[in-house]
């Protein structure tokens, strides 16, 4: 026997009692007592055998370990043991046989025992009990196995197993609780009958249900199967109990596709059966300054994410990019993203490179299908949003009209979505939400102030709350711009290049103020915003400049800023060049020593694009201008 590394020790089971014991097997216990004949050895606290003395072999007391196999269990129930003395083998729990019980019907079987069986989606040592999180694909449930506190229970389980345990179903602070008697790690052809089950089931329950869109549009028509395996992804993502972090651009229209979501997913993680906070450990909402998913955000997210896992046991999360996420300057992050097998899927509406594509588990953009940014990501995120969790829908519809006038949307959804709420929420109230958002999120940095914009965006059941902050916010927001403006407007300095366009310039470091509302990108938007209403059907590009970057805006010119980017970078050895964003607006950056040279190959290029027309008349370009830090 010594040497053989296939035999199996059997562990019983708490609730099992003698009929769960087989002659043959090997089993672990616990020396009871002693008598002239023998000795007492208890499997578990219900079953208990006896080692005839010619059967012993090694010197024992009271509570030592033992390794026995049962050599007869008699008639009356009493049980024949021998020790035995194997040096290499491995454990397998015994549970009590008895019929399995879905999770989501635990409900039924309260001060019962039962036996459940499922993925492990956490593992969380407390100061007493270890909390296994499961789920089954019906539901979700947690089991609290103790040893003595803070000893972490059946160290051999990892995230992701599949387990089979048996207990008490309990109910602790509303929750439903199973108390742990007995667990087991479920290996080859069982564990693969139970992720199967629950692979369907999940398939299954994860679907949305298709519905019609909140207003007519041929473009989302066309994107619907991506959208619909969006929400799918994020479903499946609440019911296997993993955490979710949508990444957005700090705009308004960023704001509104995540909050949407938001609104969604966290709703569906109560109805779900999570834990009291569990929507605060598992969705996590963060914005990024930048229109792309920049390094600094990625290792921040890693860092957190890594930190939860060895912490807490927890998955490592889902990643959502909203209106950022589809453009070349995302790569760096989502190869970093890669190493550590991230599932990322993006919603956006900035012009989308092809080589994102392998990187992402879905995308969903209007490019796709030959819509533009006028299909602004906050509509995306609001019709996504509904259908991961149409629960939400009443508290959502005004989302889509404040994306819109918040990023100058002129496609024909803009005004449909505006008409849709326009009792509750009219063009300049939504237009008034925006700029708050905005200016609200320059205070915030990085924090997603949760609840702050709840109440900007009317979603905290507070009414009054909502009228007095944005009517606050608003005022001061007006009156930093109408500040920046009176500093920067004077320096502004025109050019008429050859090809008609009129090009304003302003260097934002020096004709602006620094680190205050609002940044250079929303000066050179607000700036570009007051000379197209002096030169009304002219075409227009304005170029706000610092140091080592340029935010372009412009109107009436058919340009390509992501394509000058990467012509820029290819034709100007040493310009350090890079950036991106829609295709008439977007931002640039290169070496402080080549600026000269930079800026002027971009404003031949620019001389040499196409007009719009003749009055100018091409879209508006949107809000979200890249700010640079």
């Amino acid at each position: 026997m010594d040497g053989d590394t296939g035999i199996i020790v059997y562990r019983l089971g708490a609730a099992c009692d003698v009929g769960d014991v087989e002659e043959g097997k090997i089993y672990s216990g616990k020396v009871q007592g002693f008598a002239p004949f023998g000795s007492f050895v208890l499997l578990n606290d219900r079953v208990k055998g006896l080692i005839h003395k010619s059967n012993v072999k090694t010197r024992h007391n009271e509570q030592d370990s033992v390794l026995v196999r049962v050599r007869t269990i008699r008639p009356n129930g009493n049980i024949d043991l021998e020790e035995v003395t194997p040096s290499l083998y491995h454990t397998e729990v015994v549970l009590k046989k008895t019929a399995g019980v879905q999770l989501r019907d635990l409900g039924k079987y309260i001060g019962r025992m039962v036996r459940v069986e499922g993925e492990v989606a956490q593992i969380k040592q407390t100061g007493g009990p270890t909390i296994f999180t499961l789920v089954d694909g019906n539901g979700t449930v947690n089991a609290a196995a103790f040893i003595e506190a803070g000893v972490r229970a059946y160290p051999e389980v990892q995230l992701g197993d599949i387990v089979s345990i048996h207990g008490e179903v309990m109910q602790r602070n509303s929750q439903l609780q199973v108390e742990v008697s007995g667990l087991a790690v479920l290996q080859g052809e069982e564990a693969d009958r139970v992720r199967g089950a629950i692979d369907a089931a999940l398939t299954e329950r994860a679907t949305p249900v298709e519905r019609p869109f909140l207003v007519e549009s041929p473009v989302l028509e066309k994107l619907r199967v991506p959208m619909l395996h969006v929400a799918a992804a994020l479903r499946k993502a609440v019911f296997l109990g993993q955490p979710i972090l949508v990444r957005h651009h700090a705009d308004a229209d960023g704001i509104c596709a995540a909050v949407a979501i938001e609104q969604a997913v966290v709703s569906l993680i109560r109805e779900n059966g999570g834990e009291h906070d569990a929507d605060f450990f598992l969705f996590k909402r963060s914005p990024s300054k930048a229109p792309f998913y920049e390094i600094e955000d990625i290792t921040r997210d890693l860092d957190f994410a890594l930190k939860d896992f060895v912490r807490y046991g927890q998955k490592l999360p889902l990643i959502l990019l909203a209106d950022n996420g589809s453009t070349e300057e995302d790569i760096p992050s989502l190869r970093m993203a890669a190493v550590y097998g991230l599932t990322v899927l993006v919603v956006d509406h900035h012009h989308p490179d092809t080589v994102v594509d392998p990187y992402l588990a879905g995308h969903v953009n209007p490019y796709h299908v030959g819509g533009d940014y006028g299909i602004t990501t906050g509509m995306l995120g609001t019709e996504i949003a509904r259908m991961v969790n149409p629960a939400v829908e009443g508290r959502i519809l005004h989302l889509p009209a404040v994306s819109a006038v918040g990023d100058r949307s002129e496609a024909p959804e803009r005004g449909k979505y505006l008409a849709l709420v326009k009792d509750g929420y009219s063009e300049d109230h939504c237009k008034e939400i925006a700029l708050a958002l905005d200016y609200n999120q320059f205070w915030l940095r990085f924090n997603d102030g949760r609840e702050l914009v709840k109440d900007l965006l009317d979603l905290s059941a507070h009414p009054a709350r909502h009228a007095k902050l944005l009517a606050h916010l608003v005022e001061g927001a007006n009156a930093a711009i109408a500040d920046q403006l009176a500093a920067s407007m004077p320096h502004v300095s025109p050019r008429v290049l050859e090809n008609g366009v009129h090009l304003f310039l302003l260097d934002v470091e020096l004709h602006a103020h620094k680190f205050t509302f609002p940044p250079p990108g929303k000066t050179s938007g607000e700036v570009h915003d007051r000379l197209i209403q002096q030169h009304p059907g002219t075409p227009v590009v304005t170029i706000g400049f610092g140091p080592d970057f340029a935010v372009l805006r412009s109107r009436g010119v058919l340009m390509n800023i992501p394509r000058m980017v990467r012509e820029l970078r290819d034709e100007i050895r040493g310009g350090g060049v890079s950036g991106g964003g829609h295709l008439v607006v977007g931002s640039i950056k290169f070496v402080e020593g080549m600026r000269e040279m930079v800026m002027e190959a971009l404003i031949a290029k620019i001389a040499r694009a196409p007009l719009a027309g003749p009055t100018g008349t091409s879209p508006s370009a949107p809000a979200d201008t890249p700010k640079p830090l």
